[in-house]
């Protein structure tokens, strides 16, 4: 067991120098907008009286609402990628175990999908059509998986099963496949899996800690 560790957070980069404000001031009205209605449901006009702007001024800065969506999704990858960087560092788990490392970080993940729900799903929504999102979205997939990968990696003597390197990013592609499905495509079936976050988490862990701890 490791020793007290820091709690898992989101990280905010820094905001942006005073020329950038009104691009953030809009990107934060359609975050609050987002709280309350569907990404398709909010109207320019909108994010415009929010953001104490113009509807012209909007369309200075945005081709279309899809324009906006992708600098909304531009800056979650951001505060992501700093997550990653915070949250997989080696020294927060030194002396920690595979299965100790994934009942924290796999929480971690489904919390922060869960939080970011109504901004990633009209992103998952508009990657499958635009090349320029979805690119962005693998590369930010890439990341933090890439870096829980190195982690476990890094503790390959408790892996049994006979292809470390293939086995561990398998696990977790699998694990975020199933993430994707429940918390970003809209398509979660509770009837047929009636779970609980907490209950997810735990088989996710349990299913990949079986995989890798096996020699069949």
């Amino acid at each position: 067991m490791t020793a007290q560790q820091p709690p898992l957070q989101w990280i905010r980069p820094p905001r942006q120098a005073r020329t950038q404000q009104s691009l953030e001031r809009l990107l934060d009205a359609a975050e609050v907008l987002l709280c309350d209605k569907s990404f398709d449901d909010i109207h320019v006009s909108e994010i415009a009286l929010r953001a104490d702007t113009s509807v012209a001024a909007f369309y200075r800065r945005f081709h279309d609402k899809n324009a906006l969506l992708y600098a909304l999704h531009q800056r979650f990858s951001d505060a992501a990628i700093a997550t990653a960087d915070d949250v997989l560092q080696d020294a927060r788990w030194a002396g920690a175990g595979i299965r100790e490392i994934l009942e924290k970080v796999v929480p971690f993940l489904i919390e922060v999908l869960r939080s970011q729900e109504s901004l990633q799903r009209p992103v998952y929504r508009l990657a499958l059509s635009d090349e320029a999102t979805r690119d962005s979205s693998l590369r930010l997939r890439r990341h933090v998986l890439g870096r829980l990968c190195e982690l476990l990696l890094a503790r390959r003597g408790e892996i049994k099963h006979p292809d470390p390197e293939h086995a561990v990013p398998f696990s977790l592609v699998q694990a975020g496949a199933l993430m994707t499905e429940f918390y970003l495509t809209g398509m979660r079936d509770t009837a047929l899996l009636p779970s609980s976050d907490q209950k997810i988490a735990e088989e996710i862990v349990h299913s990949c800690c079986s995989y890798l701890f096996s020699d069949e």
